[in-house]
């Protein structure tokens, strides 16, 4: 076989190097090109000289192409993959620090809440910019996969407006699966049958079987609890599974800032977290992980590059959607997973316009979701408030609607929740400020919302937020891998 995938955003090293080897894993895949674009010639160049060891190493006829010009990446692609963050590290600094001042405490901040909010506004013009290459340049037909959070929006974006054959793809589902499986004691993930659905990082295992026997609340309640590590760093997930009766996709620090009840009082949010890793709910966690894996690469550069050299490994292919997303439509081979589409009635309590997360099985005719699915009463009331949130959102970025970025922002379960109405006007102002050369949208509002500012009377707070760890040295990381290759 012989088609063109491109990738944008493929700066993204690490994340762009495992979509390689997992499709690589393809036997039928090895004459295939991938053309990788990016804002960064620096970035490109890395990944590159990565992916064309890995391919001389292996001894492939895989051709390897890199441009700074998206539109020669993205002509003729039949697969376009998005994992792109408009701003880059700079802009989410913002997402996470400028809340902090009016109390909103964020742990990922990417997905909703204020941040998420704000990283869509400047996502969606991009999106938008994507699908316009891909209707003009690419394949008939192509196909675009979309990995950039926020997830939904980005999704809902690109098919409502940008008018392209979309799938949003989140590996969110795989990661609660993998923790169930351990805590029941099974051998492997395949004795565990199970069905998730709802949106994108508030998606519900609804229906499980292990070796073919329901799995209950009960039991699985018992199970976590009873494990050393998760009783820990999934309390809040553990809490919403006894008063939801079911578990949670998502991690328990992103899950945290989607919910109005457990990071409203800095006094309440230690209770509920675990500072042992990033993920499970330490304020800014995502921002100071990126930012740490970052510097990480670039002092690292000549390893990453050498363990390029290891030949491909089809055992050690990841459960990434998109390889074997890949693999069903151009081979017949059918895989089943979790997709990202708009509702149309999948999921019979949700809105017919909102991107759902939900079961599907693809072949050669295409992705085709399971239907009729109805979640739990009180799952759909969570997914609600999002879905009015990500709907408002997503219009206001198309729009450039800052009155209706701010009733979308005070909306958000987490920010209605700590914010007075008057503090969320400033905020978004200050946002849309601090933020302006990635929100060419707004560009009307900027002069209003400045002269605003200079005149507002609403207090602010200098606030690390409640459980905030310091970003890390090269020194420091290097010393505690060390440390942690000695204990093993």
């Amino acid at each position: 076989m012989s088609f063109k995938i491109a990738i944008i955003g493929a700066g993204s090293v690490g994340f762009t190097k495992k979509l390689f080897t997992d499709i690589l894993c393809v036997p039928e895949f090895k004459d295939i090109e991938f053309a990788l674009t990016d804002l960064s010639e620096h970035n490109l160049q890395m990944i590159k000289a990565i992916l064309d060891k890995i391919v001389e190493s292996n001894k492939l006829p895989t051709k390897v192409t890199a441009t700074t010009d998206r539109r020669e990446a993205i002509s003729g692609a039949r697969y376009i993959i998005s994992c792109v963050r408009v701003g880059g590290l700079e802009a989410y600094a913002d997402d996470i620090h400028i809340p902090l001042k009016y109390g909103i405490d964020q742990c990922v901040g990417d997905t909703i809440c204020a941040g998420g909010i704000l990283y869509g506004q400047r996502n969606i013009p991009v999106i938008l910019d994507f699908c316009k290459d891909i209707r003009e340049l690419a394949e008939p037909g192509a196909k675009f996969l979309n990995y950039a959070n926020p997830m939904a929006m980005n999704t809902w974006a690109a098919i409502e407006y940008g008018k392209v054959d979309t799938v949003g793809l989140c590996h969110g589902v795989q990661h609660g699966a993998e923790q169930i499986a351990e805590v029941l004691g099974a051998k492997s993930l395949s004795e565990l049958d199970y069905i998730c659905s709802g949106i994108n990082h508030q998606t519900w295992f609804v229906d499980l079987k292990l070796n073919g026997r329901k799995i209950g609340k009960d039991e699985l309640v018992a199970a976590f609890e009873a494990h050393s590590v998760f009783s820990q760093q999934e309390k809040l997930r553990i809490d919403v599974l006894k008063r939801f009766g079911v578990y949670s996709t998502e991690s328990n620090g992103h899950l945290s800032e989607y919910l109005p009840w457990y990071r409203k009082r800095p006094e309440e949010i230690t209770k509920w977290i675990d500072m042992s890793d990033w993920i499970h709910g330490e304020t800014g966690g995502y921002l100071r992980h990126s930012t740490e894996t970052r510097n990480w690469f670039e002092t690292e550069f000549p390893q990453f590059l050498a363990s390029a050299e290891k030949p491909i490994d089809p055992a050690k292919r990841s459960n990434e959607h998109a390889s074997h997303i890949l693999e069903a439509l151009e081979t017949g081979r059918v895989y089943r997973g979790h997709f990202n589409v708009k509702n149309n009635g999948v999921i019979t309590n949700l809105p017919s316009d909102a991107i759902i997360e939900s079961p599907g099985f693809v072949d050669r005719f295409g992705i085709n979701m399971v239907s009729g699915v109805t979640i739990p009463e009180a799952c759909a009331a969570t997914c609600m408030a999002s879905i009015n949130v990500q709907r408002m959102s997503v219009h206001a970025a198309v729009t450039g609607d800052i009155d209706l970025l701010k009733l979308a922002v005070l909306h958000d379960p987490l920010v209605g929740a700590v914010s007075t109405p008057e503090e969320v006007w400033q905020m978004v102002d200050e946002m849309v400020v601090a933020q302006a050369r990635w929100l060419p949208q707004y560009a009307h509002a900027v002069p209003a919302a400045k002269e605003r500012l200079a005149n507002s009377k609403v207090k602010t707070k200098e606030w690390a937020g409640a459980a905030r760890r310091n970003v890390r040295s090269i020194e420091e990381l290097r010393a505690e891998k060390a440390a942690l290759k000695q204990a093993v």
